[in-house]
């Protein structure tokens, strides 16, 4: 199937977001230039070292409660996966590309937390978002298609706010929240109930977040911002 093809018959809001430029980095995140979302994420490009800029949000309630969102079967890469509560990219714009303090990862992540859960910007203020550490990761899609991937420098945020959600259908399936044995009970059940978690969600679970989540009171103790964490 050519390029050109690899579209046909999918969701055509889905599509329209494959032309949203993504930001190209290098493998220290470094800034070189842009491409679509559709071409950053075409499995043969992945396979030449393309690698683009992420971002991850975790969002926790008063209570210390994580939101999880489920992604919607209409999404063209991990579909139904359940997933932290938003994972996106930043784009080639310029309040995105601004590298300060990640200001434009943040402007970012606010964006599609309401695109994604209809939550307010003023409900997410930037300045409470708190960027812990970058994790470079590869995955091919699932289910398996043999056209689509990820491959990114992902920025690791975390927010604790109570906020209204309203999902947006075409983007969230459904969304919990869960405290930190119940996300234990999903992750150790997920295989035997049929349960599909985002590669990067699992990384992260596996390798940071019971420290990141036992220390949310004091989250910036957890910040290593120079630090590019390769999992591939």
């Amino acid at each position: 199937m050519s390029n050109d093809d690899v579209l046909t018959g999918l969701d055509e809001i889905q599509v329209k977001l494959m032309e949203e430029e993504c930001i190209l980095v290098d493998q220290d995140d470094k800034n070189i230039g842009s491409a679509s979302k559709k071409v950053c994420h075409l499995l043969d490009n992945i396979e030449k070292g393309m690698l683009h800029r992420a971002f991850s949000v975790f969002l926790f309630n008063t209570k210390g409660e994580l939101l999880l969102q489920q992604r919607a079967e209409a999404k063209i890469t991990f579909p139904d996966h359940f997933t932290n509560t938003c994972c996106s990219h930043p784009l080639n714009l310029p309040a995105e590309l601004d590298e300060t303090d990640a200001i434009g990862v943040k402007r970012a992540a606010q964006r599609k937390l309401l695109h994604e859960l209809g939550i307010k910007a003023e409900q997410v203020p930037l300045e409470d978002f708190h960027y812990l550490t970058r994790i470079l990761y590869k995955a091919e899609n699932v289910p398996k298609d043999y056209k689509w991937g990820e491959h990114e420098i992902d920025y690791i945020l975390f927010i604790q706010r109570d906020v209204d959600v309203e999902v947006n259908p075409n983007e969230v399936k459904s969304y919990r929240y869960v405290s930190q044995q119940e996300l234990k009970d999903i992750v150790d059940s997920a295989d035997s109930k049929g349960l599909l978690l985002t590669p990067w969600f699992k990384l992260i679970v596996q390798s940071f977040l019971q420290k990141w989540w036992n220390n949310l009171s004091d989250i910036e103790s957890q910040a290593d911002r120079e630090t590019i964490h390769r999992m591939v």
